[in-house]
């Protein structure tokens, strides 16, 4: 739930957690319980977030409310593209194998050692 500002005319402003259902509905003030409206007192938070993560939320927020049709998807992305070229073969790994017939794979991790 989301942090909305009310403004009580008899102690100043103060912050509460609504449902976003009930933000623009009065509500008491703590410290003497009279009926207080909603302010917009401060900027919301989302301006000063870093852009990375606001770009990410709104991505989300407009994957969310708005999908893309196949059309939009394959425009975004190219020919041979990894997540949607079609190819679902894997390149070849190199196998090298000693006289004791021990596999290797010298490309995949050569720190490890194989069993």
């Amino acid at each position: 739930m989301p942090f909305y500002d009310y403004l009580c005319d008899e102690c100043g402003p103060f912050t509460d957690m609504r449902p976003m259902a009930e933000s623009d509905d009065p509500q008491d003030c703590p410290h003497c319980a009279s009926e207080s409206p909603r302010a917009i007192l401060r900027a919301p938070a989302f301006l000063c977030m870093p852009s990375d993560k606001r770009k990410a939320i709104a991505t989300n927020e407009r994957s969310a409310h708005a999908p893309k049709t196949l059309g939009e998807y394959k425009a975004s992305h190219g020919p041979g593209c990894g997540c949607c070229s079609g190819s679902s073969k894997k390149p070849a790994r190199l196998v090298t194998k000693t006289k004791g017939g021990a596999k290797g794979f010298p490309t995949a991790r050569p720190w490890m050692i194989s069993h």
